[in-house]
């Protein structure tokens, strides 16, 4: 097989299961969820050991009534410089939470909406006490009032709930920073009887499997729970996995969070400290409705007393730099796919360029300039392998029609003629296969950075992670890729001709769903090759009359 063959079949391969992916995760419609509409609501009971399944709040529990999921009471607004969000007094919980300064995908003026209760996903938190005569996740709480606002010169603001049931007053309070996407949830216990009182806390996401989208060929973006301890570091937990009763995760330890993440965003419950805890996940709670939560300690009460527990929410983007900041092994929730350990320095490196330039897009230039600068040597001797076989191209078009349809004799004579002329036809080959994990890699930072995510680029180019709307930077690239094919040595077999002629037809119409950022890339790495193939196909061209002179 001859050097033009072995690398359009790297290309063919490499580019197909890049555009599958991307194919896959822009194309097919998300997985359809229903509507939950009953659930087991969980009795309270006596709480002894945190192992105890008893002192579950999930669905574990035994059930007293069927009623709905989230209960809707009176609805408190909140409105941060970067949150605005819903708690409601039924159960105190959040029941939508949306970012101001990140946007709805199929309209920029709304902001986008990572929790809800109403439509899909079916997205919210819980949380509550365990033990007898303690408020729940169905409580009905009482609020001082409806409506906060962060106003200038506020650094934080708290909206507190309280709920009073015989010997106990509790008080759910949730505090809301400036700048940043964590929310301290808090459990003030006051004891006021007389007898020593101990509980249990739990925090949970309640959440169906709606935008999980499919696990073809295991390449989409994952969504859905995800723990992490020093133990068991990262473990993700698939919704197919629940549904099939093979969840396999850490269930006890006296560190570590757990969260949910889907494309770009994630909400984590972050416990401080080395306190035990229990992790829960199922899908009891509804049909296809899921449970993840942890379950935590408040200690021993005594009357009169008062016990708090304090966990940080963060439910923002998936921001890098800040999730590294927040817990041990939040950042991994970033999900650069099956080569993070290449992916993850190259999105640094992306960082630290966007910093000094200000637009992604023109760090996505300089990123590809960087990379194929790197691999120049590399991409040189293959460059020059595949320049010298079209140099060859004359001599084995005279071998065809010597030898025919006798593809044995035809493949001998190729051989005797790269020995001759001192081919190695594998030699460009390793400097491509090479390359292959720094761009899959590449892409899949281009794939998963939530950065680019509205990001603009100059002109119509609006946003990054969205197509080209007037498809401009596919029929670059389609332009692209006939230049470069073009500067390749044709191949002597007509089909193979055909084929390699159709490629750009094919991947443009694929790319004119890409991410207009993916698209930049695969034009700037095409142009350069280009730049690279021509100056080298000119280098071998000169020698090659230079040696043709020499001889006579």
């Amino acid at each position: 097989m001859d050097t033009q063959r072995i690398v359009a079949l790297v290309i063919f391969l490499m580019s197909s299961f890049l555009l599958w992916q991307a194919w896959e995760k822009q194309q097919i419609p998300p997985a359809p969820g229903k509507a939950p509409t009953t659930s087991a609501t969980p009795a309270p009971t006596q709480a002894g050991k945190l192992a105890d399944s008893a002192a579950l709040p999930a669905p574990n529990a035994p059930a007293v009534a069927q009623t709905p999921v989230v209960p809707r009471g009176q609805r408190i607004h909140v409105q941060t410089d970067t949150l605005i969000a819903e708690i409601d007094t039924a159960g105190g919980d959040l029941r939508q939470l949306a970012f101001t300064h990140h946007f709805a995908v199929e309209d920029k003026s709304r902001p986008f909406v990572l929790m809800q209760d109403q439509g899909e996903p079916f997205y919210v938190t819980r949380s509550g006490l365990v033990g007898d005569g303690l408020p729940n996740h169905n409580t009905v709480y009482s609020a001082a009032q409806t409506d906060y606002k962060l106003e200038a010169g506020q650094d934080s603001i708290a909206v507190r709930l309280e709920s009073v049931q015989g010997a106990v007053k509790v008080a759910k309070v949730f505090t809301f920073h400036r700048t940043g996407y964590v929310i301290d949830e808090s459990f003030e216990i006051t004891n006021v009887g007389s007898v020593p009182l101990s509980a249990f806390a739990y925090f949970q996401f309640l959440r169906d499997n709606a935008g999980s989208g499919s696990n073809l060929m295991g390449v989409n973006t994952f969504t859905g729970p995800v723990i992490y301890t020093a133990k068991d570091k990262f473990v993700k937990v698939s919704f197919s996995d629940i549904d099939k009763g093979k969840e396999n995760y850490p269930k006890k330890a006296t560190d570590g969070w757990l969260g949910i993440v889907q494309h770009y965003f994630v909400a984590a419950w972050l416990p401080e400290g080395n306190v035990e805890r229990e992790f829960f996940i199922n899908n009891k709670a509804g049909d296809k409705l899921y449970s993840a939560g942890i379950i935590l300690p408040t200690g021993s009460i005594e009357p009169g007393k008062t016990a708090s527990l304090t966990v940080p929410l963060y439910a923002g983007p998936q921001e890098v730099d800040v999730l590294a900041k927040l817990a041990p092994g939040l950042e991994l929730v970033t999900d650069y796919g099956w080569l993070t350990i290449i992916a993850a320095p190259l999105f640094k490196l992306l960082a630290f360029i966007h910093k000094w330039v200000g637009n992604w897009g023109v760090a996505i230039i300089l990123l590809t300039v960087l990379i194929k600068a790197v691999f120049f040597p590399l991409q040189s001797k293959a460059g020059r392998s595949m320049a010298r076989m079209k140099v060859l191209g004359p001599k084995m078009q005279k071998l065809k029609e010597q030898y025919g349809d006798d593809r044995t004799k035809l493949n001998q004579a190729m051989m005797e003629l790269y020995k001759k002329e001192k081919i190695n036809p594998l030699g460009g080959c390793l400097p491509i296969v090479v390359q292959i994990p720094v761009f899959i890699a590449l892409y899949w930072v281009l794939l998963a950075s939530v950065e680019l995510r509205s990001a603009p680029f100059a002109l119509w180019i609006t946003d990054l992670s969205a197509k080209d709307p007037f498809y401009v930077l596919p029929i670059v690239y389609a332009a692209t890729m006939f230049v470069q094919m073009k500067l390749q040595p044709p191949s002597p077999d007509p089909m193979q001709q055909k084929v390699m002629m159709a490629m750009p037809i094919v991947f443009t119409a694929m790319f004119l769903f890409f991410p207009a950022g993916l698209v930049l890339y695969w034009i700037v790495n095409n142009v350069l090759t280009i730049a690279q193939q021509w100056y080298i196909n000119r280098q071998i061209e000169a020698e090659t009359a230079a040696k043709g002179n020499a001889r006579r």
